[in-house]
């Protein structure tokens, strides 16, 4: 399978033979889909976040749950994007939206990395307006269990749960969004806005694997990647692959759903 970050120079290379996705999405208003017809990378199809990646919203879900497979069929194939595609995804914010794309396409046995540095790695040529592309066959996969985890695996003891929310929300000093503050109890924060540099690229192998070993992180550990709503917790496994350690899990419903409960939150 392709690395699950791959750089501009081999996007160029090859860009006849793979499918460029824009996965802006924001939190503060703004509509992905704005930026995208304002201008996006030539010939790349926009993702939207909510409506292609994610199932409705609810307090027993979360913000952002996992579509059904055969839903997530449906958009790919409505977008284009077939079984044996290579898709490249990107956004404007370190690739930390566009990881859930990724993901999901990975999980699934498909062909899929991040575009490192997103956007502006690329350089400046835009275009505007969508791509015409024939609908393709995209056949549904199950979620794989072994790539999931639920709210009870979080708490069960025996796996490193890790936190890619900013470290405010992580002690619980703010939240914006979800019905509580704080982390789930015993979970290690890895920021994972961190994993790039100033540029939004990535940082080396070796820093990864120090940032996720200093987590708890072993070579056999079983990781649980979480966050505010799944989104954003699927850039820390992808890290985690680019650092060299095994898939880890998703827990999908995240924080959103975590903090949607009475079980206890921890503050520290």
């Amino acid at each position: 399978m392709i690395e699950p970050v791959v750089d501009a120079e081999w996007v160029r290379a090859n860009h006849d033979r793979v499918i460029l996705a824009d996965v802006r999405a924001y939190l503060d208003g703004r509509k992905g889909r704005d930026a995208y017809d304002a201008g996006h990378l030539p010939g790349a199809i926009f993702v939207d976040l909510d409506a292609d990646l994610a199932a409705a919203p609810s307090a027993a879900d979360g913000r952002h749950p996992l579509p059904d497979p055969e839903r997530f069929a449906e958009r790919m194939s409505a977008l284009g994007v077939g079984d044996d595609a290579t898709v490249i995804a990107y956004d404007d914010a370190g690739g930390v939206m566009a990881a859930r794309l990724v993901w999901m396409l990975r999980a699934s046995g498909r062909s899929a990395a991040l575009l490192d540095g997103g956007l502006d790695a690329y350089g400046t040529e835009r275009e505007t307006g969508a791509p015409k592309r024939d609908h393709a066959v995209f056949t549904p996969r199950p979620w794989p269990a072994a790539r999931l985890a639920d709210l009870a695996d979080t708490i069960a003891g025996g796996s490193v749960v890790i936190d890619a929310r900013q470290p405010e929300r992580f002690r619980g000093e703010t939240e914006p969004i979800d019905p509580r503050a704080g982390h789930i109890p015993g979970a290690r924060n890895v920021p994972c806005r961190e994993n790039v540099d100033a540029t939004g690229r990535f940082l080396p192998a070796a820093q990864l694997r120090e940032r996720f070993e200093a987590a708890g992180v072993t070579g056999d550990a079983d990781v649980i990647s979480y966050c505010g709503s799944g989104v954003t917790a699927c850039h820390n496994l992808l890290a985690l692959e680019r650092a060299g350690f095994g898939p880890g899990r998703l827990y999908p419903g995240s924080w959103s759903q975590y903090s949607a409960t009475d079980r206890p939150a921890a503050t520290s």
